[in-house]
């Protein structure tokens, strides 16, 4: 088996900037064949974009692939901004593309921020689900996020006291441009650092402020969440064929979301991938969301 799971690198095939009201302007890519297996790509973050390695993880001869950068993320307009940006805003924005194409229904493919924005978009839209695909679980709990800022406080001034996470919130999201861009600067490469990346090399670029202060803007308010509504909805999407994806070693997403997923919906198919990691596009993730996706467009055709 080749050690590089992913398809060869392609270029879009239509691109558009859709404005979906409030002064946001969506861009919108798909790839492969206009009638080929409907998926939508949710990508990271919050605040992520969507990136040209993402289209990779589709056969382009099977899927016609919808990746979508959110409000004020990626190619989005206007970057980083935060107003009617909210989880609901999101979901609304998913269904309203999906219209604008064209598409009965769809697979919905996400990983980390994208697998919590895939459960939230099947439990209020299940009749355009086909079926879901997700790795890297994130739900969107108080817990989690604790867990994920808890390294931040050793980063802050000795004397700063109470949440680490809510004192870089303020100082990037803050009136002070050099400020947020130092703090910015801490956070990204806090993140970096838990993935095993590099440090950046300069200051935070324009698309790179808008993730940090869209990420601000969701994690210290539980993601527009209520307090276990994600698991509180399965019922609504039981039917669904689904698969979680999850690496055993990921610093960013541990199992134990994943985990209680799983046993709030045991009729999904849970593939614990041994020693991997938070990166969907690393060999041996890549290779299980590739044959989760194919395993789930075969249950979605057999059901048609």
């Amino acid at each position: 088996m080749s050690a590089d799971p992913l398809f060869p690198a392609c270029r879009p095939r239509c691109v558009r900037q859709m404005a979906v009201g409030d002064g946001h302007i969506l861009y919108v890519e798909e790839c492969g064949p206009v009638d080929g297996v409907p998926v939508l790509f949710l990508h990271g973050g919050p605040g992520g974009g969507c990136l040209a390695e993402h289209r990779r993880l589709f056969d382009p001869g099977i899927y016609r692939v919808v990746m979508i950068d959110q409000r004020g993320a990626g190619r989005s307009l206007p970057s980083g901004e935060l107003e009617a940006n909210t989880t609901p805003d999101l979901v609304a924005d998913l269904d309203y593309v999906r219209q604008a194409l064209g598409i009965s229904s769809w697979i919905v493919f996400g990983g980390s921020w994208g697998s919590l924005l895939a459960l939230t978009y099947a439990q209020i839209y299940p009749e355009t689900v086909q079926g879901l695909v997700m790795h890297g679980i994130f739900l969107g709990s108080h817990d989690e996020i604790s867990a994920y800022g808890s390294g931040l406080a050793s980063l802050l001034p000795r004397l700063e006291q109470g949440d680490p996470l809510a004192a870089f919130a303020r100082r990037i999201l803050g009136d002070h441009p050099e400020t947020a861009e130092l703090a910015a600067r801490v956070w990204l490469n806090y993140q970096r650092k838990l993935i095993g990346k590099e440090p950046l090399v300069a200051p935070p670029d324009a698309m790179q402020m808008a993730r940090a202060r869209i990420q601000m803007h969701y994690l210290t308010r539980d993601c527009f969440l209520m307090p276990g509504q994600l698991l509180a909805g399965i019922e609504r999407i039981r039917h669904l064929p689904a698969v979680i994806v999850q690496g055993l070693a990921d610093p960013v997403c541990p199992p134990m979301a994943a985990e209680a997923l799983h046993r709030s919906w045991p009729e999904t198919t849970l593939v614990p991938v041994v020693s991997a990691g938070h990166d969907a596009l690393l060999p041996a993730m890549a290779r299980a969301c590739i044959k989760a996706l194919g395993w789930v467009a075969e249950c979605a055709e057999s059901i048609d």
